[in-house]
């Protein structure tokens, strides 16, 4: 059984259990979304008192707080005990783009070249940090969420702002 979890998963398992997940939400009339933690936790440290946007009943969104503390949790105990040791999947075409960058193949999951404390003491790093952080967090203000609960969430509705949102980035690269 162990070996089962280790393994990566095949794509239609992982989607029934995401749509189960969704279909409990819905059930109990709840919304899924990440990004909206940021603002509970605002509003949680006082928030409210400064901006009008933080100002609401952040008790109501406990659950999402605990779904965020579990999925932390998850990450740790999955990254640390259930690992296989095996570095990430990806394509010869990926490796190349990854090298005409000068970032070398990932011996895990992310290229340390972007992802390590080194990186983060460099000017370059800070940089693309708090740049690339206000980029994904006005965006997810923008749009009213992220695109991975946007995708979950709204495709079930058939809302066209959806396939807007969630598309960009993939045109993006797919397109010259």
């Amino acid at each position: 059984m162990m070996e089962f979890i280790k393994e990566p998963w095949p794509w239609h398992i992982s989607g029934v259990l995401i749509a189960g997940v969704m279909i409990l939400l819905f059930f109990f009339g709840k919304s899924f979304g990440f990004s909206s933690n940021f603002r509970t936790i605002c509003a949680m440290c006082g928030g409210g008192k400064q901006c009008k946007f933080f100002d609401f009943d952040w008790k109501a969104q406990r659950w999402n707080l605990m779904f965020l503390v579990g999925a932390v949790i998850g990450g740790f105990i999955a990254s640390t005990w259930m690992s296989n040791g095996e570095g990430v999947a990806i394509s010869q075409a990926t490796i190349a783009d990854l090298q005409i960058l000068g970032i070398d193949k990932p011996d895990g999951l992310q290229p340390s070249e972007l992802f390590s404390w080194n990186t983060l003491t460099t000017g370059s790093g800070w940089i693309i940090l708090v740049v690339g952080g206000f980029l994904v967090g006005f965006g997810a203000r923008y749009a009213g969420g992220c695109t991975s609960g946007h995708a979950i969430c709204n495709w079930v509705f058939y809302r066209r702002s959806v396939y807007i949102i969630c598309h960009s980035p993939l045109d993006s690269r797919i397109i010259p």
